[in-house]
């Protein structure tokens, strides 16, 4: 790896960019959990446990490398259409991943946030949430963004809702709407686009991620299984977004349209 992969900016400020070929942010769409179990003759379980041990390599390997901020996605609002016995058994593999983690995440100063519909999950579930947020929001070295019961569309839907009801209140005019505005009502407020969009498993499709909010990120997709991606799948990903030109519709330095 470069030595521009040790060197991170420190800003977690929307308008944060990358520094020195380092992303800021890096998004994952966690994918082929139930692809790694069926090709090994076990039951899509032992998948997702398997892709756990992958979430903790990657949440280590950014840290270690100085990303700011990685949003994993979790949970979707789709696989709500999952068996209900699966579903159940993410979320207690989620309770348990937030119980293990806690220690460690703050030792090493990571910051748990959530984005999604978080009321809508059980109620177990919610509570393990809010209390790993509440001891880990004072560390401010990474943030670990969990996107749980998460939907772009919705997430815009709910961002047009809070705008109609400021604009009832009267304590926003719709004259005054604009990008910067609109992006202080999403789940990310606060929080620096990705810079970089990585999906595994080989599925070329934002599956209704972050669809806002990676309209400038650079896209990388592998075949690679999710529970085999791990920390050296991190850093090919990373190596691969350095050697990029990011002109958000501008003009690079060879001159290219």
């Amino acid at each position: 790896m470069t030595d521009s992969v040790s060197n991170a900016d420190r800003s977690t400020k929307h308008e944060a960019r990358s520094t020195n070929g380092l992303p800021t942010h890096i998004a994952i769409i966690m994918d082929g959990n139930g692809r790694w179990a069926r090709r090994r003759g076990l039951p899509r379980v032992a998948g997702h446990r398997a892709g756990i041990q992958s979430v903790r390599a990657v949440v280590r390997k950014s840290r270690e490398v100085g990303v700011r901020v990685l949003t994993l996605y979790a949970f979707s609002i789709e696989n709500w259409r999952r068996p209900p016995a699966e579903v159940d058994q993410l979320m207690s593999f989620l309770i348990e991943f937030l119980h293990k983690e806690l220690n460690e995440m703050n030792q090493n100063g990571i910051r748990l946030m959530a984005i999604g519909r978080i009321e809508g999950l059980p109620g177990r579930v919610q509570t393990a949430l809010k209390e790993t947020i509440e001891a880990t929001q004072q560390n401010r070295d990474m943030i670990l963004n969990l996107a749980l019961n998460y939907g772009g569309r919705s997430e815009i839907v709910d961002a047009v809702r809070r705008i109609a009801a400021d604009i009832r209140g009267d304590k926003v005019q719709p004259e005054e709407i604009d990008e910067d505005v609109f992006q202080k009502y999403l789940y990310t407020s606060g929080l620096p686009d990705p810079d970089l969009l990585i999906r595994t498993s080989g599925e070329q499709r934002l599956s209704n991620f972050l669809l806002w909010q990676v309209s400038y990120a650079e896209l990388y997709v592998t075949d690679t299984l999710w529970p085999d991606f791990g920390a050296e799948g991190l850093v090919r990903a990373i190596e691969s977004y350095q050697t990029r030109e990011r002109r958000f519709g501008g003009v690079g330095t060879a001159g290219a349209c």
